[in-house]
């Protein structure tokens, strides 16, 4: 299976990705599109012509977003719907209320080293808002994408995967000490091994997901890290938010993606697949791709879910 790459790079921004490329008639979901790339994501959606509903916990925030977006875009099909993932009830409501296709989920709310936090039912906070309720949601609105026959997923992750596997015995740090960048670490990559396991299961319906890496980027992402993130990123590998937004656009609406899936890509090219961590910023850790693994964070989410419904 030889790697994917594209013309595109580090430097290229999110509109010149989707340069081009008509949308019209189509319809997605960013999550977390009331700020930082998530609202640049669907900025650049919604200049295709494609209909973009806005999924955020601050509706208010998320209008004022979609006003903007229209604004600059033209495209009066801007919508906004409440969206809290680390609460099942929300996630099931906004699943619910969807009708008709969907044709792009772009899976990209988080939240990022945190201090240590639990949802109700006990799990870290990281894991459940990047992860499971991303998962939830994506479940949840199944049917809508297969109803397209050629619908894509975008999973929003991190090189900072590479700093820890599923930790499958304690994946919520009941037993050892809570670790903000070990916790944000394994949540990113959960987000490859669901984008590996639901291009596995949903092939049928036609549904792809791919998994990325945006980049270094200084958004509300960072307000746990006093606007630092690790703080150990060059200055000359930092990205704009426009740049950031890039390999999540060509996932989104690139035809050379056209029924590809499971693969994880970063600077808009199909990334190495590395036995230890290599040069910052690029790469994917082999433990993010492997199948098995995969197929065990499917069961144990699926599990989660329905034991919390």
């Amino acid at each position: 299976m030889n790697a994917i790459s594209t013309p595109y790079g580090f430097a290229t921004t999110a509109a010149e990705v989707a340069q081009g490329v008509d949308l019209t008639g189509r319809r997605a979901v960013v999550t977390g599109a009331a700020s930082g790339l998530g609202t640049e994501t669907a900025r650049v959606l919604a200049g295709t012509g494609a209909a973009v509903t806005l999924a955020v916990r601050d509706v208010a925030a998320g209008r004022r977003v979609a006003e903007e977006i229209t604004a600059a875009t033209g495209n009066r099909e801007v919508h906004v719907g409440r969206l809290d993932l680390t609460d099942l009830a929300s996630v099931a409501a906004f699943a619910e209320a969807w009708q008709g296709p969907l044709h792009i989920l772009v899976n990209n709310a988080g939240v990022m080293a945190c201090p240590e936090r639990y949802t109700e039912q006990g799990w870290e906070w990281q894991f459940a808002t990047n992860h499971l309720g991303h998962f939830a949601l994506a479940t949840g609105l199944h049917r809508a994408l297969a109803a397209d026959g050629a619908a894509r997923i975008v999973s929003v992750s991190s090189s900072a995967h590479q700093r820890s596997p599923i930790v499958w015995d304690d994946v919520h740090f009941a037993f050892r000490p809570y670790d903000p960048w070990l916790a944000y670490a394994q949540s990113k990559t959960a987000n490859v091994l669901f984008a590996v396991e639901a291009s596995r299961r949903w092939a049928g319906d036609g549904i792809t997901a791919n998994a990325l890496m945006p980049g270094a980027i200084l958004t509300n992402l960072q307000r746990h890290t006093d606007g630092r993130g690790s703080g150990t990123i060059p200055p000359e590998l930092m990205k704009t938010v426009a740049q950031g937004a890039a390999t999540s656009v060509l996932l989104a609406v690139s035809p050379l993606l056209d029924g590809v899936g499971g693969r994880y890509f970063a600077d808009c090219d199909e990334a190495e697949v590395l036995d230890r961590r290599g040069v910052p910023l690029q790469g994917v850790a082999r433990y993010a791709l492997d199948g098995e693994n995969a197929r065990r964070l499917w069961d144990l989410s699926e599990e989660s879910v329905k034991s919390s419904g």
